[in-house]
């Protein structure tokens, strides 16, 4: 597998708070990696340099070996290749399900209606929401409406697809269906990066597990490395704190 992201002294600064400090990390085509850590460590300041949602303050992005924070890079045709699931669902609520699933086809990829209503209803059927393409927002539960933000992602035929916390909103009987889907997701081959603080869920379906405290890439690896034989003194604590709590 080939490097798609490569990250190489990334730097992130709101005034004289350093959010990231010195990142380095690349993800494989086809990879599932999933970035766990204490609240504050930066996890979802890292997904959104990585979407450029934020500005990195230093450093290098390179997406297929180009470095797409150099001046002239074509950034509406990199963010068209990367997908993104927040925490709160960020739905269209004045389009019912259907639509939000294809707007973006439409105005970014340019597809026809026809097509990209062909596509949307073929992924709301793989996250069991076909029958509720008319409805809106407003009338879907929690759990519902992630289901939907995922088949809209994944309408955009995305090469990378990043998660952040996409279950924390969710009532504990919703988490289990979302992570469902993920979970199949993970199967088909597309590059996933996950942050999460659902710990079994992580060692289940990772490649790799990024550590982040303090802004920095404390500790990485395998799962089985990080859940049963973590190295540094705080993966340990904040897995004993996790676990434990």
């Amino acid at each position: 597998m080939t490097d798609l992201i490569q990250i190489n002294h990334l730097q992130k600064q709101y005034g004289n708070h350093e959010v990231l400090k010195d990142i380095n990390l690349s993800v494989k085509d086809g990879e599932v990696v999933t970035i766990i850590g204490p609240s504050g460590s930066g996890k979802s300041t890292l997904l959104r340099c990585i979407n450029l949602l934020e500005e990195p303050t230093g450093g290098e992005l390179l997406f297929k070996g180009d470095n797409i924070l150099a001046p002239g890079y074509n950034l509406p045709k990199y963010r068209a290749h990367v997908g993104m699931v927040f925490q709160q669902f960020n739905l269209f609520e004045n389009h019912d399900v259907l639509n939000n699933c294809i707007v973006g086809q439409v105005k970014v990829l340019k597809r026809s209606r026809e097509e990209a209503e062909r596509i949307a209803i073929a992924n709301l059927d793989k996250v069991g929401m076909k029958d509720f393409a008319h409805a809106k927002p407003s009338q879907l539960s929690g759990g519902q409406k992630q289901r939907v933000a995922i088949a809209r992602a994944i309408s955009m035929d995305p090469e990378v697809m990043l998660f952040d916390e996409p279950t924390s909103a969710l009532d504990p009987e919703m988490v289990g269906e979302v992570l469902k889907i993920m979970r199949e997701l993970t199967g088909t081959g597309l590059t996933m990066i996950i942050v999460t603080h659902e710990m079994a869920f992580a060692e289940e379906v990772s490649d790799r597990v990024i550590f982040m405290d303090q802004g920095v890439v404390a500790e990485e690896g395998a799962p089985e490395k990080i859940f049963q034989h973590p190295e540094q003194a705080r993966t340990k604590e904040f897995l004993q704190r996790i676990l434990e709590g």
